[in-house]
């Protein structure tokens, strides 16, 4: 065992991504995780192309380090294995709605009077106290109700949803913080407790921490908003043969790129450039300016002469491209893997390091119920 979790034990009773994803980052950092799966399974077994049946992308990606344990909650002997499994257990999370966890006597409070110990983390949709509570959601629901695809209306006249869990991923992050920390309250003073992690709340904190604006005071001094972010003319900006990312951003960018342009004294000449506030006021007329530039070279000879300014600039990756990008394979981020099942496998590692507790993959994503026939109830595994 390895990572700076390494010995903490995890009950896992999350399907889909939000959930999923945090208790991979947790076995990632050395934590034991249970896996505990219906008879049929986390649904998210099922999406994409596979070798086998229940083995897709996407459960492979957000399970690993995991061994899968299949239950029948509704079957009480089954339900005694489970609670044999959380009195040794550090820590429980479920993404499961808190309605049917009490129906299933799992509730916070049914859980402790056997492991007073244990750090409860309910991953809800929204927060407990609220009219919105015990509502199932999923990651497009989370990005329309915190005012994310909302946004898009501002930029483009119409909302739409960006294309990936960008939710589940955020809120699962947040889940991770959220153990942790409790962990570190349980060392100094050896007691557990209750958390929630709502999807809502979280989200909202997460839109509203760069798009406040004015309504950040009391009574509001402008319009919500950071409108730079919502510029139609933020880029990506076409060139002579491909796109870029090109972020002029301060004083010492803009006077840099203002020189290259052969406009040196554009920052005195025209208000709108002068400062950083003035260019974000005007985030459209910057924005159309360095359209109109980069159009004039080719992404080779813009990176160049960005490069040399010290200008932050990218050319625009495909997903594909990822699998090829010369950095990630030179810090070894792919590794091939064989997995007892899938065959080879491409995966990517978890992007964080430590130099005294390194990480590492132990296990590739279980296949259903695999440790099933593993361990006793009293789950010395």
């Amino acid at each position: 065992m390895s990572g700076p979790l390494a010995g903490v034990r995890i009950i896992d009773l999350t399907t889909v991504i939000m959930g999923p994803s945090a208790t991979q980052i947790l076995g990632d950092l050395g934590a034991d995780v249970i896996k505990v799966e219906a008879p049929l399974g986390d649904s998210m077994r099922n999406i994409g192309p596979m070798r086998n049946p229940g083995m897709g992308p996407l459960f492979l990606q957000a399970n690993r380090n995991k061994r899968s344990l299949v239950l029948d909650l509704k079957n009480p002997a089954e339900m005694q294995q489970l609670h044999a499994l959380l009195r040794g257990a550090d820590v429980l999370v479920s993404n499961i709605r808190p309605q049917a966890l009490a129906r299933l006597g799992l509730g916070y409070a049914d859980v402790t009077p056997f492991n007073p110990r244990i750090i409860y983390c309910a991953a809800v949709g929204y927060g407990e106290g609220g009219p919105y509570a015990g509502a199932a959601v999923y990651d497009d629901l989370m990005q329309a109700a915190s005012g994310l695809a909302g946004m898009y209306e501002r930029v483009d006249g119409k909302p739409r949803y960006a294309p990936i869990n960008i939710c589940d991923r955020v809120v699962g992050l947040h889940a991770v913080i959220a153990i942790q920390a409790a962990l570190l309250h349980r060392e100094k003073t050896g007691e557990g407790q209750e958390l929630e992690v709502p999807m809502f709340e979280t989200m909202a904190q997460f839109v509203l921490a760069d798009h406040s604006g004015g309504r950040a005071f009391v009574p509001p001094l402008g319009e919500t908003g950071y409108l730079r972010l919502l510029s139609r003319t933020r880029g990506p900006y076409a060139t002579q043969d491909g796109y870029l990312s090109v972020v002029v951003y301060t004083d010492i960018h803009w006077r840099k790129f203002s020189q290259m342009i052969g406009r040196p004294d554009l920052m005195q000449e025209d208000e709108r450039f002068g400062s950083m506030q003035s260019r974000t006021s005007h985030a459209e007329v910057a924005g159309d300016l360095l359209a109109g530039e980069l159009a004039k070279k080719t992404s080779a000879e813009w990176l160049a002469l960005l490069g040399d300014a010290d200008i932050p600039a990218c050319r625009v990756n495909s997903v594909d491209e990822l699998f090829d990008d010369p950095h990630l394979n030179a810090v070894a981020f792919f590794s091939d893997m064989e997995h007892p099942t899938e065959g080879t496998l491409r995966v990517a590692r978890s992007p964080m390091k430590f130099s005294r507790t390194p990480l590492e993959i132990r296990r590739l994503a279980p296949a259903l119920g695999e440790f099933n026939g593993s361990t006793s109830v009293d789950t010395n595994w």
